[in-house]
């Protein structure tokens, strides 16, 4: 098991966020994580890549790639989320360079050290997001969409084996947003594992997942649930109030 989380609480700034959470990812899983803002999916994704730690309390595991979370040393921490690809909402990339020398950073970060290699992986994954005639724009020269291709691109530059993406989908229109989702589907059936946020449900129908739901301060997996077509209109998935609240 890539994660796995018994009975852990996750806190906010000293606040309970999630109580006693179960939660569990293994190889080629994409999972669903959805829920109102609030509701503690960041929280619980911030604890994968140790941005937030867990509360050791009565938590019975808090374990991801073989390494306890209860709690974790801090000098540990940069090996474990070398093996992560984390992709954001904002996508966050750095606007006064290149394409390219945007994922070449990441990659001298990360301990790269030839060039011929270096270039052969931007190249290798700029073409798997097909973006390789973008190479040379910066972000403000690229659409959403585009901007979000490459935050996956920066993602799997170092062969990730689980992908954190936290809402990447929120800003972009449905067509692109099936397009990101496919895309990272695709990487998935390598081996990667997946757990994306997301408050469209329409992806889940289209992309089929496991889905955790975080609620009241719980999560629960509503898999079965959810694609029971004859249970579906009967579940909450406490994602339209808010929706209809932003728009």
């Amino acid at each position: 098991m890539l994660i796995e989380y018994k009975n852990a609480n996750i806190y906010q700034d000293d606040k309970l966020i999630l109580e006693n959470v179960n939660f569990k990812a293994d190889k080629g899983e994409f999972i669903y994580l959805i829920g109102k803002v609030g509701s503690g999916k960041s929280s619980l994704l911030k604890t994968i890549y140790c941005e937030l730690d867990i509360d050791k309390g009565d938590a019975e595991k808090a374990e991801v790639l073989g390494v306890s979370l209860l709690p974790i040393k801090r000098s540990k921490v940069p090996s474990l989320r070398k093996q992560m690809g984390i992709i954001f909402q904002d996508f966050q990339l750095l606007h006064d360079r290149t394409v390219k020398k945007n994922l070449m950073f990441v990659l001298k970060a990360t301990g790269w050290k030839s060039k011929s290699e270096i270039n052969d992986r931007i190249n290798e994954v700029l073409s798997q997001v097909g973006m390789l005639d973008k190479m040379d724009k910066k972000p403000h020269e690229l659409s959403g969409g585009e901007q979000q291709r490459i935050a996956i691109a920066r993602a799997i530059l170092n062969k990730p084996t689980i992908i954190i993406a936290d809402e990447p989908t929120g800003n972009l229109d449905p067509e692109t947003a099936d397009y990101i989702v496919q895309l990272l589907q695709d990487i998935c059936k390598t081996g990667t594992a997946v757990i994306m946020s997301t408050h469209n449900v329409n992806l889940l129908e289209k992309f089929p997942g496991i889905i955790y739901k975080c609620k009241d301060g719980a999560v629960s997996n509503i898999t079965e649930e959810f694609y029971d077509m004859e249970s579906f209109e009967n579940i909450d998935f406490g994602i339209e109030e808010e929706e209809e609240k932003e728009g």
